[in-house]
């Protein structure tokens, strides 16, 4: 296996759907544009035809509807948000069309459409450009949401997410962008609802979403000098999410800490712990922490911003919280 970035990956998972199956086409803003899509879509316009890698107008509403269509019609649209924030005026055709068609058609009629929508936080950007909105999307029945954390996850989550069928909220984080790691020549899939143990350990498990990840890595590492060993789960689907693994992490280990960069509130670090303490009641050392943004707007200044996003020290600190 090559090493690729991030980036890098999401771009070659592009290409092979596009040269494998005639069905799949590329919807969305800026999808020319390094500005929008950094190097995830480098010069597939150029590789694949304008005709299939189509810029859209800057409407997210009408190019959400019309994917969807498309994908009612038999189509395999990939729609391109490069903001989350804007996405959400797309929030009509996602939950009120994609995620129900199926249903009120008995399962006759499916709406296979991918949504990448990209999380494009820091750098000064302030409340309106570095949202993360999983929970919100998680929460509706009929979808699937995926969020991976590393350049594996990024090829094989996208390339399940378009033969899955289902409508799939893909979420990638443009901090990722630059991580790499090794990834396979041929096309693969990653089976959607599955999570992945990144490192055994005894006495802690951390569960982790997104680029949390690898802040949950870093942690673990810190915490094994000092003597703690800490189990780190990447989730990577979050609906539906892997519960047979990381209930069976936390009867383990007794401990857990949850770490999800959105807000605290009805967040996904608050349904998985929930879940883990209605479950596993009884055998639990200490009470289920997380490791979420605070429940405020995201700051512009960069030194508000350091105080903000959440790394590998809170998680650090959360163990230790719970292990004293």
């Amino acid at each position: 296996m090559r090493l690729l970035s991030y980036a890098q990956a999401i771009r070659e998972a592009h290409a092979q759907l596009l040269e494998n199956d005639p069905r799949v086409f590329i919807f969305g803003q800026g999808l020319y544009s390094p500005w929008y899509a950094g190097s995830s879509l480098k010069d597939i316009d150029k590789d694949y035809g304008r005709e299939r890698v189509i810029d859209s107008p800057v409407s997210e509403n009408a190019t959400t509807g019309a994917a969807i269509g498309a994908a009612i019609a038999g189509m395999r649209p990939i729609v391109f948000h490069p903001r989350m924030d804007f996405m959400l005026l797309a929030v009509d055709p996602i939950v009120n069309q994609a995620a129900n068609w199926s249903y009120l058609f008995a399962g006759k009629i499916n709406v296979p459409i991918v949504i990448r929508a990209v999380i494009n936080r820091g750098g000064e950007q302030g409340a309106q450009h570095s949202q993360a909105f999983q929970a919100m999307f998680m929460h509706i029945p009929g979808l699937k949401v995926v969020m991976p954390s590393t350049a594996y996850d990024a090829k094989g989550l996208l390339i399940a997410a378009v033969n899955d069928g289902n409508p799939v909220i893909y979420i990638d984080d443009r901090w990722l962008y630059e991580e790499t790691g090794h990834v396979p020549e041929e096309m693969y899939q990653i089976p959607i609802g599955s999570a992945q143990v990144m490192r055994k350990g005894a006495d802690i498990s951390i569960v982790a979403t997104s680029h949390m990840v690898s802040h949950a890595m870093a942690a673990a590492g810190k915490l094994e000098t000092q003597g703690i060993q800490a189990e780190v789960i990447n989730l990577r689907s979050i609906k539906p999410w892997d519960q047979e693994t990381v209930l069976a992490s936390v009867k383990k280990t007794g401990r857990v800490v949850i770490a999800d960069a959105a807000w605290a509130t009805c967040g996904i670090a608050s349904e998985i712990g929930v879940t883990i303490s209605s479950v596993l009641f009884s055998e639990l050392k200490s009470p289920v922490q997380r490791v979420t943004l605070p429940d405020a707007p995201a700051p512009i200044a960069t030194s508000h911003e350091e105080m903000y996003y959440p790394d590998a020290n809170n998680i650090i600190n959360a163990v230790k919280n719970i292990l004293n």
